[in-house]
C-alpha cells in the first residue's frame, strides 16, 4: 500500500475503550474518523444505512467495530426492546458496515478490519445471555469474513477484552463485584483501555500481515483458569 497516512474508522470512539484506541492511532500518525451518535446511531438500521452511503468516497484503510451495548438480564428477564437494541448494535452495524468499506479496500487490495468482541463470547456468566450471543456472533461473523476477504488483501480479526476499567464495566458490577473479580485475574487488576487500544492499533499495521480470522484474547489471563 501507498505510504499515505492511512484513515481509521472507529465506532463508539468517545469514550472507554474507543476513546483509548482513537488516542493511539492518532498518535500512530492515523487519520481517524469517530462519527458521534447524531452522524451515526447504531440502532437504527436507517441510520447506519445512511452513514455507510457517505463512505463511498471517504477511502477507509481500516475499520473498527467497536461500539456495543449490554443489557444485562436474566433469562426470564430479558426485554424484547433491549435485545432487539443489542442485535442492532452489536452485530447487525458490524455487517452494514463492513459491506460498507469492502469495496474501497478491495479496490486497493489492501484493509484492516478488527471487531471488539468480548471474553464472554467464549466464556459464562450469569445475565449475560443476550450479550454472550451477540458477541459469539459477532466471532463468527469475523472468522467468515477473513476467509471470505483474505484473496482481496483485508485482514479480519476480533478482539475479546476481559474485565477494563470502563465506565460500562463499573455500571453492571458493584464495587464489591469489582473488588471479587480483580482476586480471580491472575495479573490482579482490571485491564486498562488502551492496553486493548495498542492491540487493535497492531491487527491494522503492516506488522499483522499474516494474522487473520483470529480472536485475541486480553483479560490478564482470566479466561486461562
Amino acid at each position: 500500500m501507498p505510504n499515505s497516512k492511512k484513515k481509521v474508522l472507529i465506532t463508539g470512539a468517545s469514550r472507554g475503550i474507543g476513546a483509548s484506541i482513537s488516542e493511539v492511532f492518532t498518535q500512530r500518525g492515523w487519520d481517524v474518523v469517530r462519527p458521534g451518535r447524531d452522524e451515526l446511531d447504531l440502532a437504527s438500521a436507517v441510520s447506519v444505512r445512511d452513514y455507510c452511503r457517505s463512505l463511498k468516497e471517504a477511502k477507509i484503510d481500516a475499520l473498527v467495530n467497536n461500539a456495543g451495548v449490554n443489557h444485562p438480564a436474566s433469562l426470564a428477564e430479558i426485554d424484547d426492546a433491549k435485545w432487539d437494541e443489542m442485535l442492532r448494535v452489536n452485530l447487525t452495524s458490524v455487517r452494514l458496515l463492513t459491506e460498507a468499506v469492502v469495496p474501497a479496500m478491495s479496490a486497493r487490495g489492501w484493509g484492516r478490519i478488527v471487531n471488539v468482541s468480548s471474553i464472554f463470547s467464549l466464556v459464562a456468566r450469569s445475565k449475560r445471555a443476550a450479550y454472550a450471543a451477540t458477541k459469539g456472533a459477532v466471532n463468527a461473523f469475523t472468522r467468515a469474513a477473513a476467509v471470505e476477504l483474505a484473496p482481496r488483501g483485508i485482514l479480519v480479526n476480533a478482539v475479546c477484552p476481559g474485565y477494563i476499567g470502563t465506565d460500562m464495566t463499573r455500571a453492571n458490577n458493584s464495587s464489591a463485584e469489582l473488588e471479587a473479580i480483580e482476586r480471580t485475574i491472575p495479573l490482579g487488576r482490571l485491564g486498562h483501555p488502551d492496553e486493548v487500544g495498542r492491540i487493535v492499533a497492531f491487527l491494522c499495521s503492516d506488522d499483522a500481515s499474516y494474522i487473520t480470522g483470529q480472536l485475541i484474547v486480553a483479560d490478564g489471563g482470566y479466561t486461562c483458569q
